[in-house]
């Protein structure tokens, strides 16, 4: 049998992947990215690109809302058509996806190998087929899958994951959404605005990467004047019907044992990473409890090994922006081994595109020794410019180091904080005190304005002894 040899193989053409491939070509290695699964990327298939189709129609739709409140009078009511809607969404995600493919394309054609792979060794690996490649260096980067907990099974073919959600051709008449996370709480919200009766269901809280009590807390409150959902019910079983599937629970409102009918269930309950058909029993390199292999996340190397892991797949921090940035580190890294360097892991930042948005940049409240975080706050319900958007809901809390005035991070809930939440994943990574943010320029009137009340809160706070202008070594 013939052994294709390369420098590096990579296992996954998503994000993570392509970027590896790329960084290794550029280093002047031999390269083979192995793909088993669609191309595109899950962002643009599956994730970013297509849910935020969904929610740009979902707010159009929702603006009407506040037509009368502005004194604009709308004759007749709003019609929404599932099929046009959905059928928008399944374009603009193909023409997103078609551009990925595109770069694929222009692979040659002797650095892609079709089908799942699966380690034989320290050095080898099979492709489905029986290929067997011979390399030096690997990029593990086969992302993550849906996981669905054993409760929600029962629903059989009406249980959907979020993939599932963009290859509807009209949007259906009621769903159950499981899990309040990034996922859940962006397409609860996106259906229920364009006339879906839906009912989200968790445990434990609301999600979305919060985890300061206040911001959670409000979070919670907010949304649930919009839509029915449950963050901590007790689900007991479900039941298929003729129509949709049983709900059967216990509310954690006020402890009422319900039954309710729905037409789908999604779970948006987590994602699970793609490790488990790898055979890295077969590589010598050590697995935690999940299986999936210990490395150092700045240069995303498995132990002292030729392995590295980049993207959803090492289940670190699951965005695009990172796991372009983890592929380019662990191709580098690949391609130099055994010479091994850390890369540039950026600070912190996520967004929830929920109606506000959440987001949270650099530590967060749960990460912060609470003997030197200082805490600043800003409530936008009286904030000048969201009132004036009729878009005041919101709470943000910035955090200080009391002892050198350091900004270290932030959790927040208001009117599109994507762009606040930029601001300060700037000002973090590049180690700014409070005193050096207050001295930037805020324009009038502007929702930045509401961020300077906050740092002007957490300014009083702390040690006057210090010069928050210094920042500790």
């Amino acid at each position: 049998m013939t052994i294709l040899k390369f420098d590096t193989a990579i296992l996954g053409a998503g994000t993570a992947g392509l970027a590896a491939y790329r960084a290794a070509k550029a280093a002047g290695q031999t390269a083979v990215i192995i793909e088993g699964g669609p191309h595109g990327t899950t962002c643009a298939r599956v994730g970013c690109m297509p849910s935020k189709l969904l929610i740009a129609a979902a707010e159009a739709a929702h603006s009407l809302e506040k037509f009368d409140t502005f004194g604009l009078r709308l004759s007749g009511d709003l019609t929404v058509d599932g099929k046009a809607v959905m059928g928008r969404v399944r374009s603009e995600r193909d023409r997103f996806v078609g551009f990925v493919i595109d770069g694929v394309d222009k692979i040659p054609a002797q650095d892609k190998l079709s089908g799942y792979a699966r380690f034989i060794g320290p050095h080898q690996l099979v492709v489905d087929g029986g290929q067997v490649v011979g390399f030096r260096t690997a990029v593990i980067a086969t992302g993550s899958s849906p996981q669905i907990p054993a409760v929600l099974r029962p629903a059989g073919a009406r249980l959907l994951v979020n993939d599932d959600v963009f290859g509807w051709d009209t949007l259906p008449r009621s769903v159950a959404v499981f899990g309040p996370g990034v996922i859940g709480l962006e397409l609860g919200q996106a259906l229920s605005r364009l006339g879906v009766r839906v009912r989200v269901f968790g445990r434990g809280g609301i999600g979305g990467g919060l985890t300061d009590p206040a911001i959670r807390s409000y979070a919670e409150r907010s949304f649930s004047k919009e839509f029915d959902l449950d963050c901590d019910a007790k689900v007991h079983a479900l039941s298929p019907t003729s129509n949709g599937v049983l709900v059967d629970w216990t509310s954690a409102h006020d402890g009422r044992d319900l039954v309710e009918e729905f037409e789908y269930v999604i779970a948006a309950t987590g994602r699970t990473p793609n490790v488990s058909k790898l055979g890295l029993e077969t590589t010598g390199i050590a697995l935690d409890g999940r299986g999936i292999p210990l490395f150092d996340r700045n240069t995303l190397q498995c132990g002292d090994s030729p392995f590295f892991i980049a993207g959803d797949v090492n289940a670190d921090v699951p965005l695009l922006h990172e796991a372009a940035d983890e592929g380019r580190i662990a191709g580098s890294n690949a391609a130099s081994f055994p010479l091994v360097r850390p890369g540039l892991r950026r600070s912190g930042l996520s967004v929830v595109f929920s109606d506000p948005q959440i987001a949270t940049v650099g530590q967060r409240f749960a990460e912060i020794d609470p003997t030197v975080r200082a805490i600043g706050e800003v409530c936008f319900e009286d904030q000048g410019r969201s009132r004036v958007m009729l878009r005041n809901r919101g709470l943000l809390h910035v955090y200080a180091d009391v002892r050198t005035g350091r900004f270290l991070g932030a959790e927040m809930i208001g009117p599109d904080v994507e762009h606040l939440a930029h601001l300060l994943a700037w000002a973090h990574q590049a180690g700014m005190t409070v005193a050096t943010m207050l001295d930037m320029p805020f324009y009038h009137p502007v929702v930045e304005e509401g961020l300077r009340t906050a740092l002007r809160d957490v300014a009083v706070r702390l040690q006057p002894q210090s010069d928050p202008r210094q920042v500790a070594a």
